[in-house]
């Protein structure tokens, strides 16, 4: 059993939590059956899913976005994918202080790479438009993350996007 917490305690810093991969079942079975064959690497149409903490997959949106294929639940030989019927998680993106945008810059970015239009920009009377999302459109695919030059977004728990 791979134990996160363990290692934690020695390097002393926390690390942020990986995203698994879509419809992927809780963190504990998922540690506990994975085989780290890297078969849900391979099949990954858009190629975010990489080695992650103890060589198991996670999703990096840094390399782009998740276009919900299920390809890697379908490459996957161990059951540690609920139905595609599902939600596949609760992801939302979240605009930090540090968006262009919200400085003054002009940058629509992360509203051009929104193919459901969750993120739109609100005109400002003697400033730049400004970031808004619809928490209820976004899919959480991540495509904003990628695009955005100042890493301003992040995918959150749509339970914790206050946080």
């Amino acid at each position: 059993m791979f134990d996160r917490s363990r290692r934690r305690l020695l390097t002393r810093r926390r690390k942020p939590d990986l995203q698994r991969m879509p419809w992927v079942v809780d963190e504990e079975t998922f540690t506990d059956t994975c085989t780290r064959c890297n078969k849900c690497i391979n099949a990954c149409e858009t190629q975010i899913i990489a080695k992650g903490d103890g060589g198991f997959p996670a999703v990096d949106f840094q390399r782009g976005e998740c276009t919900f294929c299920y390809r890697c639940a379908d490459a996957c030989p161990e059951p540690l994918f609920q139905s595609k019927s599902e939600q596949p998680w609760p992801l939302v993106a979240q605009v930090n202080e540090g968006c262009l945008a919200q400085q003054n810059i002009e940058c629509r970015s992360c509203g051009d790479a929104c193919e459901v239009m969750a993120i739109r920009f609100r005109l400002q009377v003697g400033g730049v438009a400004r970031p808004e999302l619809d928490t209820s459109t976004c899919t959480g695919c991540g495509g904003c993350v990628s695009v955005c030059p100042a890493s301003a977004i992040t995918m959150v728990s749509h339970n914790n996007e206050e946080n």
